[in-house]
């Protein structure tokens, strides 16, 4: 025996040659195979990250740094911008969906907060104080006049976006092999090619998801109902890739949206989430700003708008902050400001009213 209590082999062993012979074929072979697997583990990653890098693209300010591996909490402004399809390729257009989320490791739960496309804001980033609807400041100014104008509303820091077509949607959706949905109300989708839902579970391929949540006309809820169906969608398509564990997996998906989606977000980061905040991607709450329909005059016109309630952005507001480890703080920003100057409208109703009066105000920086 030697010092291991390993057996020593007799030096008059007969077929100790053949044996080390056959082990050094046994070795040779693994060697090979692992060599094979890590250039082709290699060459995978290394078409992931040129196929992420199409996705990256920085904002033009800088935004607050959060340190991923201790797993701190993070917020992302989800933007969903209605082209790719429909003959509008190369048009930036409104973001129509506009989704402020924050992640928090700690109570392992994310938090989904729809915004209405027509919430009268002031639009951050512009030269001369600019009052419109909150889907123009992407149309206006991109992602980071985006999210620099939600920043505002909510007094609440942004760290990310992540920007999608309609096309992307679809193939999002095909990537990960279609997504289950609870359909809330039966109903053919007339705007977008007549497809039919039933109330209920139903399975949905990229076509299907696509007009399910651009459909309006059948929602009596609107836009709002448009909103809650888009969350569903998303929060379908995050379990499904939460759940992968196949880079080939996520090369396809990259493969398939890479043209369709913005973000400025880096491979390395979104590795990061997806190893560090899994627990916290499992659990997604759904939520929307409550807001009134109105009608104001601006310019002589009267132009159809939503407006929120104070009450609801301080809502937002200390929902959001707390799920980022922020102290509250009360809100104040045009939009209390015009709510502190309504004399005659009506928070208690659900109908459209047209006595909202925009108050202007001049000398006003609009940053």
């Amino acid at each position: 025996m030697d010092q291991n209590n390993e057996p020593i082999p007799s030096r008059r062993d007969p077929n100790r040659g053949k044996k080390n012979k056959i082990w050094k074929i046994i070795l040779l072979i693994a060697v090979l195979f692992i060599a094979a697997g890590t250039a082709y583990g290699v060459k995978l990653a290394t078409e992931v990250k040129n196929t992420a890098d199409k996705t990256y693209v920085p904002t033009k300010k800088k935004l607050p740094v959060v340190d991923l591996s201790q797993q701190k909490p993070f917020s992302v402004l989800f933007l969903g911008a209605d082209t790719g399809t429909d003959g509008r390729d190369g048009y930036r257009g409104n973001s129509d969906t506009m989704i402020l989320t924050t992640v928090d490791p700690q109570s392992k739960k994310t938090t989904m907060v729809s915004i209405p496309r027509d919430t009268a804001v002031q639009i951050i980033g512009t030269k001369e104080f600019t009052y419109q609807k909150i889907n123009s400041a992407f149309n206006i100014g991109g992602a980071t006049m985006a999210m620099e104008t939600v920043e505002k509303l909510f007094n609440v820091p942004i760290n990310y976006y992540a920007l999608i077509d309609m096309a992307g949607l679809k193939k999002m959706v095909d990537a990960v092999g279609g997504v289950d949905v609870d359909v809330p109300f039966s109903f053919t989708s007339t705007e977008t090619g007549n497809q039919h839902f039933t109330k209920g579970k139903m399975h949905l391929s990229g076509d299907m998801a696509l007009a399910y949540s651009r459909m309006r006309k059948e929602d009596n809820s609107g836009d709002f109902g448009r909103q809650k169906r888009q969350q569903q969608v998303i929060s379908a398509v995050v379990g499904k890739v939460i759940s992968l564990n196949s880079l080939t997996r996520v090369q396809s998906i990259l493969d398939a949206v890479s043209d369709s989606v913005k973000t400025n977000i880096k491979l390395g980061q979104l590795m990061t989430m997806y190893q560090n905040y899994r627990g916290a991607l499992k659990t997604i709450k759904q939520d929307s700003l409550k807001a009134k329909g109105a009608f104001i005059t601006q310019n002589d016109q009267q132009i159809a708008y939503v407006v929120a309630p104070t009450d609801d952005l301080q809502r937002i507001s200390d929902q959001s902050r707390a799920a980022l480890g922020l102290d509250k703080e009360t809100l104040d920003n045009e939009e209390t400001r015009q709510n502190k100057l309504q004399t005659n409208f009506d928070w208690n109703t659900d109908a459209n009213q047209y006595t909202y009066q925009f108050f202007p105000q001049t000398g006003t920086s609009n940053n």
